[in-house]
């Protein structure tokens, strides 16, 4: 089969691989017919996170026809169109049971990224990202191999298009869990930093959740541009404004908004100083954005973080997140929990995620799309492929 494999930092490739195979009583092989490049993918793209091995097949945002089924798989059939969560689950564990599916302690046989692990079991396991998070292929190919398939793969009704419920596969949960743990609601206020297709989500998720003021924080013009018009969004430009808190202080009465959503992760861009430090890898994250969020959110504050960060952060300003009395939620999302509510939306009109999407292109064009992608031509917000 066909599939889109790492090589190296900026180094991508549609090669000729092995099809999956059944291993497990209840996996499943996933034909697939949608799959897209996510900003996460972006950070293996440039080689910033360790754990990947030459020939890795990426990709963690599909969807598809069951062309097999395992022995033990009961909740699905083949045959059946479902969408994955990119996180792989138990549905058994201690997490699971709490509905905290990105925590499952079954499914990772790595280490994870944690760097003062201790004895702690690893959380979830997830397609197409790293052998620190399981080593699984991902569904940038033409087929895959999908385990714990009686919890994840969620049956889609007939008359959607795929472009409609292919982001249950993360980006959308992604900014739903977001806006639920930013506890923000009718009336409320809250900042975005970052356009990206995550930050996009969560705009749409904070309107269906009745968020009256929605500042969102870019460096493209182009993405704040879409969110302003589909969203209603305030834009606010990086290259422009320097401070982006402060003029937020400033438009609320020297009060700050209610919450803070940081949708941009570890390499957000920060001082110059910050950026020789993750070079020399004495940092592991850009602190920037974080700190922005922290001085933008009012006290009694929430900052929540669906961004992806990894180790250490210098300039954290703890101290003026304790003296704002400020709520601080962030992790994986726990995708499982979230898919049937989301489709219920998507099916009532009442959330469109598939007019994020600017590009649609062929699994063949994948590397292209990586490079569009990775800098931001052509106004890209959002690239989907299909395998045929």
């Amino acid at each position: 089969m066909k599939a889109l494999t790492w090589h190296g930092s900026h180094d991508v490739r549609v090669d000729t691989v092995p099809d999956p195979i059944i291993r497990d009583s209840d996996d499943i092989i996933l034909q697939v017919t949608a799959t897209a490049i996510c900003g996460s993918d972006l950070h293996l793209y440039r080689g910033k996170v360790p754990g990947m091995k030459d020939g890795d097949i990426l990709g963690h945002e599909f969807m598809g026809i069951v062309a097999e089924v395992g022995p033990s798989v009961t909740a699905i059939a083949k045959g059946d169109r479902v969408v994955v969560p990119f996180t792989i689950s138990c549905g058994d564990c201690f997490f699971c049971g709490k509905e905290l599916y990105s925590a499952c302690e079954n499914t990772n046989p790595s280490r994870g990224a944690i760097l003062n692990k201790k004895e702690i079991r690893s959380g979830a396991g997830m397609f197409g990202y790293t052998h620190l998070y399981g080593g699984y292929a991902g569904g940038q190919a033409e087929y895959v191999r999908v385990p714990k398939a009686n919890v994840g793969p969620l049956k889609l009704p007939a008359g959607l298009p795929d472009a409609k419920v292919l982001f249950l596969s993360d980006i959308l949960p992604t900014g739903y869990q977001a806006v639920i743990n930013a506890q923000v609601g009718q009336g409320s206020s809250i900042v975005i930093f970052g356009a990206g297709p995550v930050g996009l989500m969560a705009a749409a998720c904070a309107r269906l959740a009745g968020v009256e003021t929605i500042y969102m924080v870019d460096e493209h013009q182009y993405r704040l541009d879409f969110a302003a018009l589909t969203y209603g969004v305030v834009p606010i430009n990086f290259a422009d404004v320097d401070d982006p808190a402060e003029m937020i202080i400033e438009a609320t009465d020297s009060r700050g908004v209610d919450a803070a959503i940081e949708a941009v992760g570890f390499e957000a861009k920060g001082s110059a100083i910050e950026t020789v430090m993750t070079n020399l890898k004495l940092e592991g994250s850009s602190g920037k954005a974080l700190r922005q969020c922290i001085a933008a959110t009012r006290r009694g504050g929430t900052v929540s973080v669906p961004g992806v960060y990894a180790g250490f952060i210098h300039g954290f300003l703890f101290g003026d997140a304790f003296e704002k009395g400020l709520t601080f939620k962030m992790g994986q999302t726990h995708v499982q929990k979230f898919m049937p509510i989301l489709l219920e939306h998507i099916e009532r009109g009442e959330l469109n995620p598939e007019v994020i999407i600017s590009h649609q292109l062929k699994l063949s064009e994948a590397v292209a799309g990586y490079e569009m992608f990775d800098k931001a031509d052509d106004q890209c917000r959002k690239v989907v492929l299909t395998p045929n």
